[in-house]
């Protein structure tokens, strides 16, 4: 039986407060109810279909990093058990359960912490023309997939939706929300990236790179809120085919993206309608990541 895809959680009257690419979000005053749909972006775009149990994953593979890295940072969940939502949420188990992150309410940085490991992607393309990334001088000679000497930090401007995040320099980052800050985010993500990194690496997943938010409470204290080392923020490779000098396989959305680079789409909306086995096919590689890192199958309760 094929799983229902939940691209929206709107319902009647019931209408998220925000929504973002992938999440929709319901203020509660001092909390949020944070929901994971399936709908997927690439290069930026919301693409017109869904992915079934794309949301789940992404909730319950985020809710295992949070807490299995939260002696690095605070983060920001209360709970992920839908007897704990407020109504209506708790009486509507199709739309909100195994999907969904009741979390405390923060005031988020306007930056998002890259950290990459691997030379990947928009990396590797700025890595060959200019012998770095994102202002970071890297060895010469390296190759697509090399893994780098050390993790960097490479931070970008956090887009709207339809709008591109744009890299910047560390200094930017501190002109942005201060020195101080700056160097705390650095320290956190990458801290946060090797230790993740290292773990996955023995359930058979290398993860190239990830991305990060974080938030500050009402004292000003760092949390880390969003989502955690996830297919959808993440590069996720696996270990027994990885071989240096080109792309790599992998279980995150970049099957999508290779194949709508084969479409000669113009990467703006709208998106192209996505055939029935690249849907079933990236439903199964999101799954399959679960499965691996964290010794479990899917939840749907």
């Amino acid at each position: 039986m094929t799983a229902p895809v939940v691209t929206t959680t709107a319902h009647g009257s019931l209408l998220p407060s925000q929504q973002g690419k992938v999440r929709d979000i319901y203020d509660l005053g001092d909390r949020l109810l944070i929901v994971a749909t399936d709908r997927l972006s690439a290069f930026d775009v919301v693409l017109p279909d869904g992915i079934p149990n794309k949301g789940k994953v992404l909730t319950q593979i985020s809710t295992f990093w949070f807490r299995k890295l939260g002696h690095i940072i605070p983060h920001h969940i209360v709970s992920t058990a839908s007897k704990d939502f407020p109504e209506p949420f708790r009486s509507r188990p199709e739309l909100f359960a195994a999907r969904s992150m009741l979390v405390r309410k923060t005031k988020p940085l306007p930056i998002e912490c890259i950290v990459r490991g691997y030379l990947s992607g928009s990396g590797w393309s700025e890595y060959q023309r200019s012998g770095a990334v994102c202002g970071v001088n890297l060895p010469a000679g390296l190759k697509e997939s090399d893994e780098l000497p050390e993790a960097i930090f490479t931070p970008t401007t956090k887009a709207e939706i339809g709008a591109h995040d744009e890299n910047i320099s560390f200094d930017e980052t501190a002109r942005i929300v201060g020195e101080d800050r700056a160097r705390q985010l650095k320290e956190v993500s990458v801290r946060i990236y090797r230790e993740g990194a290292a773990y996955a690496r023995t359930r058979g997943i290398i993860i190239a790179d990830t991305k990060f938010e974080f938030g500050e409470d009402e004292a000003g204290r760092l949390v880390w809120i969003d989502e955690a080392l996830t297919p959808d923020s993440s590069r996720f490779w696996p270990v027994s085919s990885y071989k240096p000098g080109g792309p790599q396989p992998s279980f995150d959305k970049q099957f999508v993206r290779d194949y709508l680079l084969t479409l000669g789409w113009n990467k703006r909306p709208p998106g192209p309608p996505l055939p029935a086995d690249v849907i079933a096919t990236t439903s199964r590689k999101y799954e399959e990541a679960l499965e691996l890192l964290t010794g479990s199958p899917l939840s749907h309760a």
